[in-house]
């Protein structure tokens, strides 16, 4: 008996679309390793139309006042929350992740972030009016940039496609998202939902592989283009934007240290370590894969962490005893068993460090010491569920080790000793710093890194500006 596969399409302009050629890419399911269902594989002809019907719908949603701006938003986060099931569904379709977290920890954010939005639509405002030159008053408007080209990763299709539109709409922009190849089926039910809502060609959605989204970025119609992905594809997009000066957004790759000083409760810190490590099998630009530890405390902190490693639990998405799913696709897991096939021989694997199972790219939660500053593993981001542990023996060392890498999005710091916790989180290089925590986010504050981390903020009133234009205008008082 052979199942159908389910078939996803284009949302441009109001309506659902195949790819104008109609090719297709399949779409597996990283928990069974099956294919679930087809997604166009779009080309130019399909950007073309997205981006006609995003400038074409541009001048009315960017005339359209906060207030009702205001209102759609509103109306879109009452809609998925209403939808939730259904979202859910379809995410864990995208990514295998556990049911209960997923309705847990993404669709009440979300929905908060929305809303969020919503509220700072009201908000796009400059300074005030006045004279800085005589019998002349200058007035500061923000506006919409305009078209915005988007493209959203695997790791939090909901979430991050969230991110990404809500701030673009609120100030009054029109989007075209695209999501990752391997997991677009979320992001075509939010068109599903969104296009209930919005006007027609406000927001669209465009599924394809690279060079779909390197056509968007290329394409002459965006004033703005914004990718949360890899380092090289950040690059690529800065390069091509450049070639007509677009704005661009990026939020990169990430290789959080988590510096843990003599003083922390080490039970406490291993607990909440793990967890913000292992979480959606590591798969967090933020997670705390890099650990640093005070020597006094190395050894002991190893253990516990190996041991709180042993009893996380990855598996099928309706276990609810699980923490984490799969990893996202079979190179993600090539790349994850990769870096543990190459460790050098100084470090030590304490715990995991191998696939579980043959069906599915199920990882088992990993720990690794031994290891020195310049090694591979270090250095480069694994995007999987390995933590990493490194013994320093000053503050300088730990500053100089967590700083030693090419990435700064962020970064925690656990101690008791206040003066240190400061002196810590002004010297650490990251946009983030937490302390004796690390990952939760609030959609008040920005979210965002520096160096190969990228730039622009996602989140918070820093990210809706991103979104805005400055405008001067003076006026003659005479």
């Amino acid at each position: 008996m052979t199942t159908e596969l389910r078939r996803l399409r284009n949302y441009i302009n109001g309506e659902f679309r195949d790819a104008a050629d109609g090719r297709t890419i399949d779409v597996i399911n990283p928990a069974t390793g099956e294919v679930y269902a087809t997604s166009p594989l779009s080309g130019q002809a399909d950007v073309d139309a997205a981006m006609e019907a995003a400038a074409a719908a541009f001048p009315a949603w960017r005339d359209s006042t906060p207030a009702e701006r205001q209102k759609v938003l509103l109306k879109i986060a009452d809609a998925f929350e209403e939808r939730a099931e259904d979202l859910i569904a379809a995410e864990v379709e995208n990514t295998g992740k556990p049911v209960a977290l997923t309705a847990s920890e993404e669709i009440p954010p979300m929905v908060d972030q929305i809303r969020f939005f919503a509220g700072a639509a009201r908000l796009l405002e400059g300074r005030s009016a006045g004279e800085y030159m005589e019998g002349l008053t200058s007035i500061v408007r923000r506006e919409p940039v305009g078209v915005c080209a988007q493209v959203a990763p695997w790791n939090y299709p909901m979430m991050m496609a969230v991110w990404k539109f809500a701030p673009a709409l609120a100030a009054g922009n029109t989007v075209v998202l695209k999501p990752s190849d391997t997991t677009p089926a979320s992001t075509v039910l939010m068109a599903e939902i969104i296009g209930q809502i919005v006007p027609k060609g406000v927001f669209n959605v465009v599924c394809g592989d690279r060079d779909t989204g390197r056509a968007m970025v290329e394409h002459p119609t965006p004033a703005m283009a914004s990718i949360t992905g890899s380092v090289r594809a950040g690059m690529q997009v800065a390069e091509s934007a450049a070639k007509d000066v677009k704005r661009v957004h990026l939020e990169l790759g990430g290789k959080a240290p988590v510096v843990v000083f003599e003083d922390t409760d080490i039970e406490k810190a291993v607990e909440d370590i793990s967890m913000a490590g292992f979480f959606n099998a590591g798969q967090d630009c933020t997670a705390a894969t890099r650990v640093l530890v005070h020597e006094s405390i190395h050894d002991e902190f190893v253990s516990a962490l190996a041991k709180a490693a042993a009893a996380t639990k990855t598996g099928q998405p309706d276990d609810e005893d699980v923490l984490y799913g799969p990893l996202n696709n079979a190179n993600q897991l090539k790349q994850v068993s990769g870096f543990i096939d190459r460790l050098p021989a100084h470090a030590k694997v304490e715990a995991g460090g191998q696939r579980v199972g043959d069906k599915g790219y199920f990882y088992a939660p990993t720990v690794v010491s031994g290891l020195k500053q310049d090694d591979e593993i270090i250095q480069n981001e694994v995007f999987g569920p390995v933590i990493t542990v490194q013994s320093f023996t000053d503050e300088a060392q730990a500053l100089e080790y967590a700083n030693g890498v090419e990435y700064a999005l962020a970064s925690s710091v656990w101690t008791k000793d206040h003066a240190r916790a400061m002196r810590m989180s002004k010297a650490l290089d990251f946009g983030c710093v937490w302390i004796n925590t690390h990952i939760p986010l609030v959609a008040e504050m920005p979210h965002g890194g520096f160096k190969k981390s990228g730039y622009g903020k996602d989140l918070s009133g820093y990210g809706f500006e991103d979104y805005t234009r400055i405008k001067h205008v003076m006026t003659s008082l005479g």
